[in-house]
């Protein structure tokens, strides 16, 4: 088995710096993983994960959302999923010795990298208000502590319930139920960081804030437009469709800041091309597009597509599906009509030229798919660039048929199966009336708080308890300081975790810490072994069974840990079948069956090999869920951001050997990083303009004009190829500069990728 670190080496004593990649994947991909589940978990244990991982009799993938192909291969895993199996499947286990041993002081000062390295949690742990240390404690005074703290409370708004983006639908579907009986919709998720924005923007368009394509149409698309995400670290699976697609002939045009390895070659493992050659060309031309400047594109992508249609009357435009299904046309045509070329230029950092060819490949397409990810979500106007995405898509009868839609990249496995089954501080009024008819209850109506509004609550004294589904809430928020703070003010903080995270020590008065199973996990209850459901970012549901024996007997499932909690909370007399949804997940999904849309038998069609497609009703008829009934072209005014002289605008990003906040080593070698992270990428034009030097190190200053200092110390330069006037450094690193009201627009997003920033040089730090 492998041995763990026995120091926190994060701080960049022996980083080393080597050019970028220019291709992705391949046989180093294979070296990086193998030998790595090999050492983390043992071969027994490597193989029953590593060969069960995303087939349709084993168990999901519990990083990102890519979606399954129908024909699987042996080997239906990439590496970081290797890497997030070894990570989560880790036999090692916590001791209960390990809590006397480091107080709650020392773990603050812990990274991500080695509290993640501990081990797995095993048994439920207790740190008492006024106590520095954790200390076991048996699960029914646990659920007691739960059920005496919430009972204190003035109204259950005092409460509130964040959910991770790993959480089953069968979890999801009975935390949320759980919620609302004790009478609250303070249901905050990872959604609200990253997808919110999409949610509100293609709802408003189309009426479905969802993927409007499945697996098979990137085969069949003509042209797939890659804008803000890095595939080939957030879910490099999808390499394997643009493959494909490339096969088929399509074109790839990536936009994006910095030039990923991911989007220029993939070097397939599975492919003697892949592992011998020199792999697929993937991108045919890639735009290094200014931060923020997507929404200026888009706008003078579509002002070109109308001036096609002015030079040839009739045959640009789907005339006959805008008629139809659309309306706005009119109104966004006269709006772009008095769009400044100098404006979008400026906005882009792009010339007339890139724009030119991009539009070509666009009208010459009558198949086009667009894909985003938080490249586009987590800034201010993101709900707006979105929508400019869906009016591109509209001009041209670009959804509901085969090879062409909307394809928002989901970056946390069932993060939005989550979000079907009712994890949201504002479902709509049709999904509670359902679930107050299926349980003979009136479920609260007010919309509860969101992600950022629950850390304002708890730092105004407003909340008082935070109950975590999983996750890591005080490590992926905005303005870490401030999160910090706010977590401290709460009287409880109760944690349903794996493995240790900052979330374990940044904690409030008291702290409890509940074990529970995983993905790859073997679920056994009263009624036998249990599988659980998940949806992808296709709104494909299937099931998952995990394949290894846990590790300790001590720790519950995640539905065992919500019905048992409910039981102690509610009260033993409570009407809900608790205890039955333990037992048998059946009897849960019999529920979400008669309350969810789209899930009728559900319990059916989940045991189908593959599982089944939720329904989609621009995607699969061309109908829209609008209030008008028809597709919405929006007028959306253009905003740039006029960076004043000596700044930069910083965008932060995940390394390659990271899943979200969980880090598996300190390197990041698409982009030459290797032992560190504190590192900051800046294009060396504007180290020159700004008097700096490659391999120097900086402060990092947000220039957020509240009155508070946010300062990212001691960050190695690092001279990047990166778009001019724009920096990255890496999340949840600089979380600490992004204030807490600094949001994206109708969504409230934290807007994570256009910080202003200043950089003043800084000593080297003292390693001694």
């Amino acid at each position: 088995m492998k041995g763990k670190p026995l120091k926190d080496d994060v701080t960049g004593e022996d980083l080393v710096v080597t050019p970028p990649l220019r291709s992705a994947v391949g046989l180093p991909s294979l070296l990086a993983s193998i030998p790595l589940a090999l050492g983390e978990m043992g071969p027994r244990r490597a193989a029953q994960t590593l060969l069960h991982m995303n087939q349709k009799d084993g168990f999901d993938c519990m990083s990102c959302a890519w979606p399954d192909p129908p024909q699987r291969k042996t080997a239906e895993f990439c590496e970081n999923g290797a890497k997030a199996v070894s990570w989560e499947a880790d036999p090692l286990r916590v001791p209960q010795s390990f809590w006397a041993q480091h107080p709650v002081s020392e773990l603050k000062e812990r990274s991500e990298y080695w509290l993640g390295q501990q081990g797995r949690l095993v048994e439920p742990v207790y740190k008492p208000a006024g106590s520095e240390h954790y200390r076991p404690i048996s699960w029914e005074n646990a659920f007691g502590l739960i059920a005496k703290e919430l009972a204190a409370l003035e109204t259950p708004d005092e409460a509130t319930f964040y959910t991770s983006g790993r959480a089953s639908n069968e979890a999801a579907f009975t935390y949320q139920l759980f919620v609302r009986a004790l009478g609250t919709n303070n249901l905050p998720d990872c959604s609200n960081m990253c997808h919110e924005s999409t949610g509100v923007a293609m709802t408003e368009s189309i009426g479905v804030g969802k993927s409007a394509i499945v697996y098979e149409d990137f085969a069949k698309a003509d042209l797939i437009i890659i804008m803000g995400q890095n595939p080939g670290t957030n879910h490099p699976r999808m390499l394997t469709a643009l493959e494909e697609a490339k096969d088929a002939g399509a074109s790839i045009v990536a936009i994006n800041p910095l030039p990923e390895a991911g989007l220029i070659n993939f070097k397939n493992p599975q492919r003697p091309r892949g592992l011998l050659g020199r792999g697929t060309d993937l991108a045919d031309a890639y735009l290094q597009i200014r931060l923020a400047g997507d929404m200026a594109l888009m706008q003078g992508l579509a002002k070109r597509v109308f001036e096609a249609e002015d030079a040839a009357p009739g045959s640009v435009l789907a005339h006959d599906f805008l008629d139809r299904s659309c309306i706005g046309l009119e109104a966004y045509r006269r709006h772009l009509s008095t769009l400044e070329e100098a404006d979008v230029l400026a906005a882009t950092g792009l010339d007339s030229a890139q724009i030119d060819d991009l539009a070509r490949r666009y009208l010459l397409a009558d198949r086009v798919i667009i894909t985003w990810a938080m490249g586009l979500t987590q800034h201010t106007k993101a709900v707006d660039t979105i929508k400019e995405i869906m009016n591109v898509l509209l001009l041209r009868g670009n959804i509901g048929r085969p090879g062409a839609g909307p394809c928002p990249i989901r970056g946390h496995s069932n993060v939005q199966g989550d979000r079907t089954m009712g994890i949201w501080e504002q479902m709509p009024q049709s999904f509670l009336d359902k679930l107050g008819a299926e349980f003979d209850f009136d479920p609260p109506r007010e919309p509860g708080c969101d992600a950022v509004q629950s850390i304002q609550g708890m730092a105004q004294g407003r909340i008082k308890v935070l109950i975590a589904l999983g996750g890591n809430l005080v490590h992926a928020i905005s303005d870490t300081n401030a999160a910090q703070d706010a977590i401290g003010r709460t009287r409880l903080s109760v944690q349903i975790s794996t493995k240790l995270n900052r979330s374990h020590a940044h904690t409030g008065a008291a702290a409890l810490i509940l074990p529970t199973l995983g993905r790859s996990d073997i679920d056994v209850q009263k009624s036998g072994v249990q599988f659980v459901t998940v949806e992808d970012t296709v709104c494909a549901v299937h099931a998952s069974q995990g394949r290894v024996m846990p590790v300790s007997h001590k720790m519950l499932s995640e539905v065992a840990i919500i019905s048992r909690m409910a039981r102690r909370v509610l009260g033993p007399d409570h009407p809900f079948s608790w205890e039955a949804f333990e037992e048998n997940y059946d009897t849960i999904r019999g529920h979400i069956a008669r309350v969810v849309e789209g899930c009728a038998d559900y319990n059916e069609k989940v045991r189908r090999p593959g599982g089944f497609v939720l329904p989609h009703p621009p995607r699969d008829e061309r109908r829209f869920p609008t209030p008008s009934g028809k597709a919405v072209i929006t007028v959306n005014q253009l905003s740039t951001i006029a960076l004043p002289a000596g700044r930069l605008i910083l965008q932060s990003l995940r390394s390659h050997d990271q899943f979200n906040t969980t880090t598996y080593s300190l390197n990041d070698r698409y982009r030459g990083v290797h032992k560190g992270r504190n590192v900051i990428f800046v294009n060396p034009e504007d180290l020159a303009m700004l008097q700096l030097a490659d391999g120097g190190y900086v402060d990092v200053h947000s220039e957020s004009h509240d009155g508070v200092e946010r300062v990212l110390r001691g960050l190695r330069v690092i001279s990047y190829p990166s778009a001019r006037g724009c920096a990255a450094t890496y999340f949840p690193e600089a979380n600490v500069l992004v204030p807490l009201t600094a949001t994206a627009e109708g969504s409230n997003t934290p807007v994570s990728k256009a910080v202003i920033v200043r950089l003043e040089p800084a000593a080297a730090p003292d390693f001694g």
